[in-house]
């Protein structure tokens, strides 16, 4: 058997873009494409803080149920694509989406997304915000 050892693979084109082909042998994945770029899980309670994260340089409280996760790296344009959920009730098992921002006309300190940060909220039962303890989200698009 032989190993491979690689601290850096880049493909040939100008971009440096690598193709591999899907398991049905006929269509293709672009590898940069297809990685996430930023996660972060991380308790929305109190002092706000990450457990864990990849690409996240910050958090910021922008108040009751509302957040913004600041990107390390920026993300090439405001077209990215943040996915999420939040557990208001860490006790319970009652996941729920997180609202990407805007959030709504009535909250001016929310921005909505940049090419720097993705800002979003986390509800209780209905349409009020409220402060999460298990909050996770994750960014796909094309860094800068």
């Amino acid at each position: 058997m032989s190993t491979l050892l690689l601290n850096t693979l880049t493909g040939k084109t100008s971009a440096g873009s690598i193709v591999v082909t899907g398991e049905g042998g006929s269509n293709t994945t672009n590898i940069q494409q297809g990685l996430i770029k930023s996660w972060c899980n991380f308790n929305g309670t109190g002092t706000i803080a990450s457990r864990d994260s990849f690409n996240v340089g910050s958090l910021t409280d922008r108040g009751t149920g509302m957040y913004e996760v600041n990107f390390t790296t920026n993300m090439g344009n405001a077209n990215h694509c943040p996915t999420g959920n939040t557990n208001v009730n860490a006790n319970t098992d009652n996941f729920q989406s997180a609202g990407f921002c805007p959030l709504g006309t009535s909250h001016s300190s929310m921005t909505g997304n940049s090419t720097s940060n993705v800002s979003f909220g986390s509800f209780d039962g209905g349409d009020t915000y409220a402060d999460a303890a298990l909050n996770f989200v994750s960014v796909n698009g094309d860094l800068a």
